[in-house]
């Protein structure tokens, strides 16, 4: 029989840091003086005493002292996504937003998931404690997701990531100490890049408080802005400071480690850094060549809003600088389908990830080969390792799978009443944890409080997901998993 004892303890002490976190908006609310502390307060109180009375009642058993089955660490990674937001959502309901259940959660889904899409208008107006949480919660994510991506996702061999079992280290049947360990380094790690975010901001002009939530959900790839004009409100130097730091958030973090550890090479020879880095570079040329060509932009202008926009999208930050429904439709399409591509595997980044668009590209190759040469011996390779069948199946299932939540999500969504493209849209910028969708509703210049609350409840439950990759999510939906 399923144990859940050690599952429910790393959910309480999970709940229990967040209620926690709580302390830093209160403390701003209090400093601020509009008087929304008591909010904090009480949601810190019910959010902690929750998660130590789970962590106490499953830990006292000893069911937390052995390793993780599989069948644990599947419904661990979908529980703790799906929790979190419940307790994330109450200084939403009880703060100034005053937001309904269903709002307040799809706020909350989107900023632990990182995926940015808000339902909040008037930003610029609120308390600084509810900006400040909405901040923290996408900073958690970010550090949540790199883990689960290093230690989990390997072991669970979801969508080709047991490619990178070896770099992750081998964690099975030590999931939970293991789990410690990487995420003592990783946070180091996070936490200073954070930190040299903010204080370039600084440098460039930001305010103190602006530069500290800016650098939370830039190093997240979050996209949540202090602001309804998002980043548009900075311009200049900034946007590239910004992109340069989604940049990256977006590049495997074990690379970082290993660098601290004094091995640089890996970082230099990654085949996915390599390949992330070109693809924006092409992207951005495009880009600003269309802006400069039909639009009045200054090549300046151009090559910065264009790598600054390029760069949110394809690392799922989501953060707008301008409305670029306004360059056309060529462009639309092309941030579209940038938003399906993603980041490193590894990373806050979110979507597809470049890994698997390698792996795909190198199995076509290796077939056109086979089909040139019927008795040569091709292996498709990945960083110059020959990749098994395994990952390959895993891959080519996982895109399968992406194409077909992205269309039942969109039909779920047109089924309410949502016109094709802001059901198309918001179903990709969910799936794919992106942020902004299409057109003038959901678009880099809207938001998603129009949206009926079936609209937010399907978008909230395919930004989780998405976040979790689709397999860790699927598989516990089946039969066979509970028999198991």
């Amino acid at each position: 029989m399923l144990d859940f004892r050690p599952i429910g303890y790393v959910i309480g002490l999970l709940v229990l840091i967040l209620g926690a976190m709580m302390v830093f908006p209160f403390l701003a609310d209090l400093i601020e003086g509009r008087g929304e502390w008591p909010v904090f307060l009480e949601s810190g109180v019910i959010t902690m005493l929750f998660g130590a009375l789970l962590a106490l009642s499953c830990g006292s058993g000893g069911g937390t002292s052995r390793g993780l089955s599989i069948q644990q660490t599947f419904l661990l990674t979908t529980s703790v996504w799906g929790a979190l937001p419940l307790f994330g959502a109450l200084p939403l309901m009880l703060g100034a937003t005053d937001l309904s259940f269903t709002d307040a959660f799809f706020e909350a889904m989107s900023g632990l998931t990182t995926t940015g899409s808000t339902v909040i208008s008037g930003l610029d107006d609120l308390p600084k404690g509810l900006l400040l949480w909405r901040g923290i919660l996408q900073w958690l994510g970010g550090i949540g997701i790199i883990v689960v991506a290093m230690v989990f996702l390997p072991e669970l061999r979801v969508g080709g990531m047991q490619i990178f079992k070896s770099e992750a280290f081998d964690t099975f049947g030590k999931i939970l100490p293991r789990a410690q360990a990487i995420a003592k380094q990783i946070s180091l790690i996070y936490l200073g890049l954070t930190i040299a975010c903010m204080v370039v901001y600084l440098a460039l002009g930001m305010g103190f408080f602006d530069a500290l939530v800016h650098a939370m959900t830039t190093m997240s790839t979050g996209g949540f802005s202090n602001y309804d004009a998002s980043f548009g409100t900075f311009s200049g130097s900034a946007e590239y400071a910004a992109s340069i730091f989604m940049i990256f958030a977006a590049m495997p973090f074990v690379r970082y480690v290993q660098l601290i550890n004094g091995k640089a090479t890996p970082l230099f020879r990654d085949s996915q850094i390599r390949s992330f880095l070109g693809t924006i570079v092409v992207l951005v040329v495009v880009t600003a060549s269309v802006l400069v060509t039909i639009f009045p932009h200054h090549p300046e202008q151009a090559v910065r809003e264009a790598l600054f926009n390029i760069t949110s999208i394809i690392s799922g930050t989501g953060y707008a600088s301008v409305d670029y429904m306004e360059w056309g439709s060529f462009l639309i399409m092309v941030f579209f389908f940038i938003g399906l591509i993603g980041g490193c595997a590894g990373s806050t980044a979110c979507s597809i990830k470049i890994f698997r668009y390698q792996l795909l590209f190198a199995s076509i190759r290796v077939q056109i080969q086979r089909i040139r040469s019927p008795h040569g011996v091709f292996v498709p390779r990945f960083d110059g390792r020959p990749v098994g069948q395994d990952v390959l199946s895993s891959v080519i299932s996982f895109f399968m799978f992406f194409i077909v939540t992205l269309g039942i999500v969109a039909w779920a969504l047109a089924l309410t009443g949502l016109d094709f493209v802001t059901a198309i849209s918001g179903a990709a910028t969910a799936v794919a944890n992106v942020g902004p969708g299409l057109g003038e509703t959901i678009g880099p210049a809207g938001n998603f409080s129009s949206l009926n609350d079936t609209a937010k409840w399907i978008l909230s439950c395919a930004m989780l997901i998405g976040r979790l990759e689709l397999m860790a999510v699927y598989a516990i939906l089946t039969l066979r998993f509970w028999r198991a």
